[in-house]
């Protein structure tokens, strides 16, 4: 069987269709096995090419379709629609509606453009399709708000149907507030009810029926509010992290620096914070949880082996990118160059 995919760079988006082989063609009369090109006067006999079983199997990726020319800014996100024909793509400016089976139209559904871009205030950062409504969408801003449009109700949705905002305490607003409060990213429950958005410093819940703030707020690593000054110098601050549902919408997933990721329980309330890095992630071997200390460690003395120092932690190593198994407790980390795979202990 085959399934598509569906990847975007900064500025093309590509539709790939990928196949499992577990057989390949050999007995070539002009090409030898390695597919190199043979003398056609040293053959003695012809051949009948056959398929042969291979030792492993192979996944193959063709690509079905470009998506370009249609983005004069970066592409932050692509969000495939319920009804399986139609796709949007974002960048800062302009959400682009797509047909999978049309690569060179589309139709723009969201343009926030000022007429003088001195006047720009606000860019978008995520878009994503709602997952049983294939007419409702949402993208979020960096001005900290989440907007769900309904396509039925206009061709060009400038105008959305709802705006989620939680308004800002003005004895705790400061010169990162504003940017800190940008989100980085918008993910649907499974069920349509709720939407998760993901700022500088932590992950929030919200109901689709509730606009003026968040059901469920978790701090993802608030033991960086204190070191800010020293994030903006070099640029972290404007990291964009990414978060994920479980299958069932009982957990959150998101990332961190120094290769942490965490997961919370919604439930319980209850959150583990992991590693994922080379000399600990092997596989098959179960990883312990860590903990992000101050200097001295949580007892005021030795440091202990599972505990982190918040002065040594590599700000180069991210988790940006996770998701989560659809059906399965596996995740996926993309961090730096490399992808790892996490499975929950059976």
């Amino acid at each position: 069987a085959s399934h598509f995919l569906l990847t975007t760079n900064d500025k093309t988006v590509k539709l790939w269709k990928l196949a499992e082989r577990r057989k390949r063609a050999s007995g070539f009369n002009l090409r030898n096995d390695e597919g190199q090109l043979v003398d056609c006067n040293s053959l003695e006999m012809l051949l009948v090419p056959r398929y042969r079983l291979m030792e492993d199997m192979v996944v193959e990726p063709v690509c079905r379709r470009v998506f370009a020319n249609a983005h004069t800014y970066h592409i932050n996100s692509v969000s495939v629609n319920s009804d399986g024909e139609h796709f949007v793509s974002a960048d800062d400016l302009r959400i682009n509606l797509w047909n999978l089976e049309v690569s060179d139209q589309c139709f723009t559904i969201v343009d926030s453009k000022p007429a003088n871009m001195e006047e720009l205030a606000e860019v978008i950062t995520a878009c994503e399709f709602h997952p049983q409504s294939c007419s409702q969408f949402a993208y979020c801003s960096s001005k900290g708000c989440i907007r769900l449009c309904d396509m039925r109700s206009n061709a060009l949705c400038d105008h959305h149907s709802k705006i989620f905002e939680e308004p800002e305490d003005p004895s705790t607003k400061s010169f990162f507030s504003d940017i800190i409060a940008s989100m980085s990213d918008v993910k649907f429950s499974h069920s349509g009810r709720y939407m998760l958005t993901r700022d500088y410093l932590t992950v929030r819940v919200w109901d689709v029926n509730m606009e003026r703030r968040p059901v469920e707020t978790y701090a993802v690593h608030d033991h960086l509010r204190t070191k800010l000054c020293a994030l903006y110098e070099n640029d972290w601050i404007f990291d964009k992290f990414e978060c994920a549902w479980s299958g069932r919408d009982t957990h959150i997933l998101s990332g961190s620096y120094h290769n942490l990721f965490r997961i919370f329980d919604r439930a319980t309330k209850s959150d583990v914070t992991l590693e994922a890095a080379r000399d600990v992630a092997k596989p098959g071997q179960v990883i312990s949880a860590k903990k992000v200390v101050s200097v001295g460690g949580s007892g005021g003395g030795k440091r202990k082996k599972n505990e982190i120092n918040i002065e040594s932690m590599d700000f180069n190593k991210k988790i940006l990118h996770p998701a989560w198994h659809p059906e399965r407790n596996i995740i996926a980390l993309a961090a730096t160059n490399n992808l790892y795979l996490f499975q929950a202990k059976l």
